[in-house]
């Protein structure tokens, strides 16, 4: 029986759908006034003006998209600057490029390019959040220094925009002055004064005058040379060249603002709207159509070919033969490029399935090569057509299982590419698809290794951002249908018609074919299994991830020997993922345990079944070293505070700094308290005496005993671990069971209990007693904990979710004494390793760590009841 479903829950999915359901209007508004737009012209002749195309015009568009793409590797240059990060420059470059090759394509480029940047850069020091940075103040510096060119070019030329807005010349010059100049010495004094800018809730600092000056260079020159590599390709009768910058800066923003991968049909129509009456229409998309290919494609392309051929170079072989090795400097950037491959070739089999459905929607017979009475070719073209279509959508859906490193989605890739490609040869020859196809499944094939899951292609949940991908792709190939076939009046004859000349009805059958394949596919998706029961670990499952846990030196993994977490392996056995269910919501405590070539893999399998049950898969206690891994599996990070981690080599109780708790601890001592650490299996007498400590600790607590992520009293739980016991005079007084796996390199304190009596400086004694003790025997860290929120920031650009944990870490003693619980810490000088939670994109952290805390209470009883 599936929980219901909460009003919050259904605002945080609308909020979620929000942007996505808009950048789809938006898209479907741009494809509507583009259809509009060229309804009076023919495909054919697109096409033929395209091929007219000179060669020296070709030359010129490509020199100003080189430069283009050299001046945006600026952007990277300055942004490092301002972080006052320094990279070497081969690595910038890098970064720069196939983050704008694969984020101006993609589209949503600070996601998508900074995915890409991510990998390279973390590989050079940077972590996660500073990537952020970097990317959010790209994207500021792009859109303020397209703005501003726009805009002043508009006061140049104020006619540029006249016949889109209601406004006269002078007053669109007064407008554009006021706003650009304004703005420019906003900045400015801002820069000089070091003051930061604060709009309502955001703020930002604003760069030095010399990293500003550089970034609005750099925001110059490459406005510059976008703009007039789609210049260059205009027909006769375009607007001159600084009113037509203007027209490209406005076009270009409206693109970005509607979220649509590429601006793919706004920015084509804000252009073709800009353009004077007199211009030829089908010119005017010709050279938009080039200008894509160009300026988007192309890069796109090259950028796959590099990762591609350095993927190869990294296995060996032929690539080092002929390319020679990559060197050492360069080494750690590409093989960080094997975290964004699965995406990259998911976004490539994506692009070529959408190429196969616009092949099978084309015109497919040459008029001279028409013999109606030619049965064989008749049935083979109508083969190849339906094969094209029905290819290009199984490419759209194997995407989703690239995308999650799917072996067999992979294989199912090459081999429809290899049918579209054969496809392609019986539809009239058509050599040009079938040689770009074939060329774009060899590129493939040095990724071949990166795709090593042995899943079914269809698990997991496709989200609305596939769909609303598939829906573009969709909507643009009906329109593209109608556009190419508007000489034909449509008739019921059209569907059985099955001559060499009959180009509509063959597109008509091979786009009813496509979308029968997706309409299908779509009602199996929704037929998928419901939330499965919660599996209780029995004892043969414990005791082998008792062995995986003894050969690991995290202490935390222990915690999954409790009983009360289910265990998920790895389909090896050499690695798992503990986890608990609340609701609708799987909580996996800690990170994955075992063998780190198997958690990749176990990884998605989590997050994939917890999909398949209908549930929310959710990372608790991450640490830093598999942000990456939660990164690459769609899933958004907040922090939810710090441990505190001992480094036993360096600590001593001598000195200033530790006076008071070293005379505290002698004290202690000289009254008759000593510690002992007692090894398991423990004597059930001793079992008993530490049972009566408990219940008496328990007694004067609010709430019933804690679980999850904390042990439990249950002897069986404490037979496989060490205690430590606090006694005087032959008295236990207090304990604390110790985590220390493996080695015993790393050890924690899980289970602490206490007569109430002796509450006043019992805890910081037996941590002093354990630091010491350990210390000897040689380990090297000691674990005091997590102190729940400590660490959140309280800025006002924060997010919501990290102000409000600032705000209770704070003011939150009537619920728990989050300050004093890491000022108590604070006192043995650890070091403060963040935490985090990892969830999915749109889901409230404040719900997922509700959740989280009544799953460690035992339910809405237990924060209150016994």
């Amino acid at each position: 029986m599936t929980e219901p479903v909460t009003a919050s829950a259904r605002r945080a999915r609308l909020r979620h759908l929000g942007p996505v359901l808009v950048g789809l209007g938006l898209f479907a508004l741009g494809i509507w006034a583009l259809h509009h737009l060229l309804q009076p012209i023919h495909a054919a002749d697109i096409i033929a003006q395209m091929r007219s195309m000179p060669l020296h015009v070709l030359a010129v568009a490509l020199g100003a998209t080189t430069l283009g793409y050299c001046a945006l590797i600026g952007y990277d240059f300055w942004a490092l600057k301002y972080l006052e990060k320094k990279l070497p420059l081969r690595v910038v470059a890098l970064g720069g490029f196939l983050g704008y090759a694969f984020g101006n394509t993609i589209g949503i480029s600070v996601l998508s390019g900074g995915a890409v940047r991510y990998r390279i850069y973390s590989a050079f020091g940077l972590n996660a959040f500073e990537v952020a940075a970097l990317a959010s103040y790209i994207a500021i510096a792009m859109g303020t220094g397209l703005s501003l060119v726009g805009v002043f070019a508009l006061a140049l030329h104020p006619a540029a925009l006249t016949g889109l807005l209601p406004l006269s010349e002078t007053a669109i010059r007064t407008l554009a002055l006021l706003g650009g100049g304004g703005t420019l010495g906003l900045l400015y004094a801002l820069s000089f004064s070091g003051r930061t800018l604060r709009i309502r809730r955001f703020e930002l600092a604003m760069p030095s005058p010399r990293i500003l000056t550089g970034q609005m260079v750099v925001a110059l020159f490459d406005s510059t040379m976008a703009s007039l590599t789609l210049y260059i390709l205009l027909p006769q009768g375009a607007p001159d060249f600084v009113t037509f910058l203007a027209i490209y800066a406005t076009a270009t923003m409206v693109g970005v603002m509607s979220h649509v991968p590429g601006g793919v049909g706004v920015f084509e129509t804000v252009v073709m709207a800009a353009m004077p009456a007199g211009t030829a229409a089908g010119d005017v998309a010709a050279a938009l159509l080039l200008f894509r290919i160009i300026y988007y494609l192309l890069p796109f392309a090259i950028a796959f070919v590099i990762v591609s051929l350095n993927e190869a170079r990294l296995a060996g072989g032929w690539a080092v033969r002929v390319f020679g090795e990559i060197s050492e400097p360069m080494r750690p950037a590409f093989n960080a490029l094997a975290g964004i491959v699965p995406w990259l070739v998911g976004a490539w089999a994506f692009g070529l399935g959408a190429y196969m459905l616009a092949v099978a929607l084309s015109p497919s017979v040459r008029a001279s090569a028409v013999d109606d009475n030619d049965l064989v070719g008749a049935i083979l073209l109508e083969g190849g057509t339906l094969t094209s279509s029905v290819m290009g959508i199984v490419l759209l859906i194997l995407s989703h299982g690239l995308i999650r490193r799917v072996s067999g989605a992979f294989w199912l890739t090459l081999a429809a590419i290899a049918g579209g490609a054969v496809a392609s040869l019986l539809n009239d020859f058509d050599y040009e698809s079938a040689a770009l196809l074939a060329l774009g499944g060899i590129v493939l094939l040095p990724f071949r290794h990166e795709f090593y899951r042995r899943a079914k292609i269809t698990e997991g949940v496709l989200g609305p951002s596939w769909f609303a991908l598939v829906a573009a792709v969709i909507l643009a190939a009906g329109t593209f249908f109608f556009f190419v076939h508007a000489a034909t009046p449509y008739s019921l004859d059209l569907w059985t018609d099955f001559a060499r000349s009959a180009n509509t009805p063959r597109s008509l059958r091979a786009g009813l074919a496509a979308s029968a394949v997706l309409f299908f596919y779509t009602i199996f998706l929704a037929l998928q299994p419901v939330r499965r029961p919660r599996a209780e670990p029995c004892e043969s499952v414990v005791d082998h991830a008792a062995r995986i846990v003894s050969a690991q030196d995290d202490p935390q993994a222990c915690l999954a020997l409790t009983g009360d977490k289910e265990l998920r392996f790895s389909a090896d056995g050499r690695a798992f993922i503990m986890y608990g269910r609340r609701r609708a919501d799987w909580i996996a405590y800690g990170d994955p345990v075992g063998a780190i070539d198997a958690i990749p893999t176990l990884g998605w399998d989590f997050v994939e079944e917890a999909q398949k049950a209908n549930c929310r898969p959710v990372f608790y206690e991450i640490s830093e070293r598999h942000l990456p891994l939660m990164i690459e599996m769609g899933l958004a990070l907040h922090k939810v505070g710090e441990e505190a981690v001992v480094r036993l080599p360096e600590f001593s109780l001598a000195g200033a700094k530790f006076k008071t708790m070293r005379a505290a601890y002698n004290k202690r001592l000289r009254e008759g308290l000593a510690v002992e650490v007692l090894a398991p299996p423990h004597a059930p007498a001793l079992v008993e005496e530490l049972r009566a400590v408990s219940d008496a600790w328990l007694g004067d607590k609010v709430g019933r005993e804690k679980g999850f992520s904390v042990g439990r009293f249950d002897p069986a739980w404490l037979d496989r671990t060490p205690i430590a016991v606090v006694r005087r005079e032959g008295q236990v007084l207090a304990f604390a069971s110790i985590l220390a796996p493996g080695s015993g390199r790393r050890v924690a304190v899980d289970l602490m209990r206490y007569l109430p009596e002796e509450a006043s400086g019992m805890i910081e004694f037996l941590f002093l007693a354990l630091i010491e003790h350990y210390r000897v025997a040689g380990a090297e860290e000691f674990s005091l904990g997590m102190a729940p929120l400590a660490g959140l920031s309280d800025r006002r650009t924060a997010q919501l979710w990290h102000r409000f944990g600032a705000l209770m870490f704070r003011h939150g003693g009537a619920f728990y004494n989050f300050e004093g619980l890491r000022a108590f810490k604070q006192k043995f000088q650890p070091d403060w390793r963040p935490r985090y939670i990892a969830l999915p994109v749109g889901v409230s952290p404040m719900m997922a760590m509700a959740d989280v805390a009544l799953l460690i209470a035992g339910g809405p009883r237990g924060l209150i009841g016994k």
